[in-house]
């Protein structure tokens, strides 16, 4: 039996060519301490461009903003060519075409499993509640997880609660999909299911902006890696070349800080 197909995306008007989302000088400060200092980024059609960097370098804040739930101090975001943080802009209607997964499943543990998957899109974007149930139960079956639809989220693993709210995020064909540390809650034998569906995802066409300590991950599924050091991109460029051949020190550094403590001769990226 096949499983159904949920559309990833739904047609836009956006320019010829025009980036799906895009990053222009953003800057962020919190309590006058720079969060982030002028980033330029690009996203195009069905890429999946990673984030990688330290903890506190500005990964995180990057995808709040991209979804509005931060307000930038400076510059300019766009989403299909158009202005996202003009100001007195109502940030619902964007968030409605962006899904974000968090580090922390976010799950309510009092509502079964299909109702956290369809609560937002009933509530939030007053999608018929038969139809995201339609839906949310398709992307539950495309997820392995159709036989728990109604269980409560404390009898899954950590594993498939973070399947659930990657399926929650996808059950309004978002353009994008932001993923946010998703597999660092996880026990290390848990990870692979999730990154597995994130490849799958990829596969599909899905365009996805992702922070992640998951090098090896990064490499087998990014098209563009940027590096991130104190709130600034230091370096960007396809994996082959950050991973193999990265030209700054800074990224030198941190990629030999993370893959080569135990032996100093073996490659960046571990097979």
């Amino acid at each position: 039996m096949s499983v159904p197909e949920v559309p990833l995306s739904d047609a836009t008007g956006a320019p010829a060519g025009a980036p799906v989302l895009q990053l222009r000088g953003v800057t962020k400060s919190y309590d006058g301490k720079d969060v982030l200092k002028g980033i330029d980024l690009s996203v195009g059609e069905h890429e999946a461009v990673v984030l990688i960097g330290a903890s506190g370098s500005g990964k995180s804040t990057v995808l709040r903003c991209i979804d509005l739930l931060e307000e930038i101090d400076d510059g300019d975001i766009f989403l299909d060519g158009q202005p996202i943080t003009v100001p007195g802009l109502d940030p619902v209607p964007i968030r409605r075409r962006l899904g974000l997964v968090f580090q922390a499943y976010n799950l309510f543990p009092h509502m079964r499993v299909l109702d956290n998957v369809i609560l937002g899109a009933v509530r939030g974007q007053r999608m018929d509640p038969a139809q995201a149930r339609t839906a949310g139960l398709a992307l539950l079956d495309r997820f392995g997880l159709a036989d728990r639809a109604r269980d409560y989220p404390d009898k899954l693993s950590g594993g498939q609660q973070q399947r659930v709210a990657i399926a929650r995020a996808m059950l309004t064909r978002p353009r994008a999909l932001l993923l946010d540390e998703v597999t660092s809650a996880l026990d290390p034998e848990l990870i692979g299911e999730v990154l597995s569906l994130i490849r799958e995802l990829k596969a599909e066409g899905m365009t996805m902006v992702l922070a992640t300590h998951e090098m090896s991950f990064a490499n087998d599924v990014a098209d563009l890696v940027c590096f991130l050091e104190d709130g600034r991109i230091v370096e960007q460029g396809p994996p082959e070349q950050i991973f193999s051949a990265p030209r700054e020190a800074a990224t030198q550094r941190f990629l030999a800080r993370l893959l080569r403590r135990e032996d100093p001769d073996q490659p960046l990226v571990r097979g």
